[in-house]
């Protein structure tokens, strides 16, 4: 099989769930964002469009929230990553903290383990990645 042949292709992308004060602060971020990176800014905003917003107290617990952190395999590489999701200012590489404003951030927010997507990256390749295990630091 040649790496053309395994390449990610766009598909309907997965049910997701957002507790209801990170819909509202994701919101207002993403409104924001919209003259510094308008491209990542509009994924964003088309995540929480598409989104089911619970309370914090009703949501599942498995589902990728703020500051939620998760590992994840990256389906073309195999590649498997721990990341924590966190606001713009908090992002960290070095400490494997990426922003909810990356490609990658704005895909994964609201999964839960199991689920799969694929998006495009600042490049316009198209990646896609599946949430192996979703941990949460806080109580909803």
């Amino acid at each position: 099989m040649t790496l053309e042949h395994s390449k990610p292709t766009p598909t309907m992308r997965p049910n997701i769930t957002l507790v209801d004060a990170d819909y509202k602060r994701l919101s207002a971020l993403a409104s924001a964002a919209m003259y510094q990176d308008p491209a990542t800014a509009e994924m964003l905003s088309e995540e929480l469009e598409r989104a089911r917003v619970m309370p914090g107290n009703k949501a599942p617990k498995e589902i990728i929230c703020m500051g939620s952190d998760v590992l994840y395999r990256d389906d073309l590489t195999r590649e498997v990553r721990r990341v924590s999701l966190v606001f713009p200012g908090e992002a960290d590489i070095s400490q494997n903290k990426i922003s909810v404003l990356t490609p990658v951030g704005t895909a994964l927010i609201g999964l839960r383990a199991g689920q799969s997507i694929t998006w495009p990256t600042r490049s316009g390749e198209m990646k896609r990645l599946t949430v192996l295990k979703v941990e949460n630091r806080h109580d909803m």
